[in-house]
């Protein structure tokens, strides 16, 4: 019977793609890719002479009927532009569509930003919140760090380089002076990964380039995740221009620490 394969590709490296997945691009009638261009190199770098269609987020709606008429009688290879397809990717209603349809849907599994990201990061990896990419507008944007706020698990968002700092000034305000690790460009050739706080993320990204992915760190049991000294985090409060009660109260409600102790280190810095 004709089958759905779900084919993840490369995220960067070419040379991170199963021996599986190039035998099923070689055996199937077509390929359903996001990006014809990036699909038609990495097909060209193993010497794969396969039918392209294109399917991606502006035409997937008018190029369902198409695929699904093909899939009676021919075996069809979806891939998206990088990594796994479906996951932030284009894919999700071809294989709804697909089981509605009783046909075959086959994943064959490999590269994937969202994990790898999350196992070089150094934060903890037993359990985490994935959020996609988040929203454009700094309004919803903040909304949703305000759902996740309590979340105890690790939190991963994908970002674009133009508003990566706007959201790092997001979550600092909204989720704290967190652990996070921002990898940019993974498997690429300008491959980083910086782990550290928000605001030394901030910091350190002057001017971004690239595609990022952000592992975040969870609300700590017991109060926000605060990995800055205190009084660091009293001094950025300080300088945000709060008073010595809201900042005191802010940081002692975040930490567990006595406002009394907290307010022997705002004196230092006032």
């Amino acid at each position: 019977m004709p089958t759905l394969y779900i084919v993840a590709t490369p995220i960067g490296n070419l040379e991170d793609i199963s021996l599986r997945a190039l035998r099923i691009l070689n055996e199937v009638a077509l390929i359903a890719a996001e990006d014809t261009r990036k699909t038609r190199r990495l097909l060209a770098t193993y010497g794969i002479k396969k039918p392209l269609t294109s399917y991606h987020e502006h035409n997937k709606k008018a190029k369902l009927s198409y695929l699904l008429s093909r899939l009676e009688s021919e075996d069809i290879a979806l891939v998206s532009e990088a990594g796994m397809p479906g996951i932030s990717d284009p894919g999700y209603e071809l294989v709804v569509a697909a089981s509605e349809r009783g046909i075959p849907i086959v994943p064959i599994p490999g590269a994937s930003v969202l994990v790898t990201a999350l196992a070089v990061s150094a934060l903890p990896t037993n359990e985490f919140v994935y959020l996609g990419f988040l929203p454009r507008r700094k309004g919803q944007r903040r909304h949703l760090l305000e759902q996740v706020a309590e979340e105890e698990r690790t939190i991963i968002a994908f970002e674009a380089p133009h508003r990566l700092i706007a959201t790092l000034e997001d979550i600092l305000d909204v989720l704290g002076d967190r652990r996070i690790a921002v990898c940019r460009e993974l498997t690429k050739i300008h491959e980083e990964v910086f782990r550290g706080t928000v605001s030394a993320a901030i910091a350190h990204f002057r001017e971004p380039k690239g595609e990022f992915t952000l592992v975040i760190e969870g609300k700590l049991k017991g109060g926000r995740a605060l990995t800055v000294p205190i009084e660091g985090e009293l001094r950025r409060l300080y300088e945000k221009g709060l008073s010595a009660k809201e900042a005191i109260s802010q940081v002692a409600k975040a930490t567990g620490v006595p406002k009394k102790e907290l307010y022997k280190v705002w004196l230092k810095l006032s």
